[in-house]
């Protein structure tokens, strides 16, 4: 099923054959070195993306606590596991289990909070020139 949303195929094919294309795609950007790879958040999910994440790139987790998230996202029809009664007490729930794994996986923890996406780039930039990452 190509061209859809991801809303779309949650429902048509199902979490589990979205993951396993998420990792086939993780598995091969991870290859290169000339991209920058965002990635959903269930994507730490899978033991192999982890792997991935870990040992091929330089992670960073823009980290964000629930309820600034459901801030920012609470008008958004199109994500499939926050579809329901209760998205906040949905975002902690998985916040719970993917918070651990991301800070597995990060080189680096972004506090993302209120910030501007610019003000998150430019902590970026700069974090990563002090660990000699990146363009010269």
């Amino acid at each position: 099923m190509l061209h859809c949303s991801i809303r779309e195929y949650f429902e048509s094919e199902g979490e589990d054959r979205f993951r396993d294309v998420e990792q086939l795609v993780i598995e091969e950007l991870t290859k290169r070195t000339d991209c920058v790879i965002s990635t959903g958040g269930g994507a730490v999910l899978r033991q192999k993306n982890r792997k991935y994440l870990f040992e091929r790139c330089n992670t960073i987790y823009l980290h964000s606590e629930p309820t600034n998230v459901f801030k920012r996202i609470r008008q958004d029809r199109t994500r499939p596991l926050l579809q329901g009664d209760d998205p906040l007490k949905r975002l902690e729930e998985l916040y719970a289990t993917r918070d651990p794994l991301y800070r597995e996986v990060a080189c680096m923890v972004v506090e993302t909070g209120k910030l501007a996406t610019a003000s998150v780039t430019n902590h970026i930039i700069e974090q990563l020139a002090l660990l000699n990452i990146g363009p010269a």
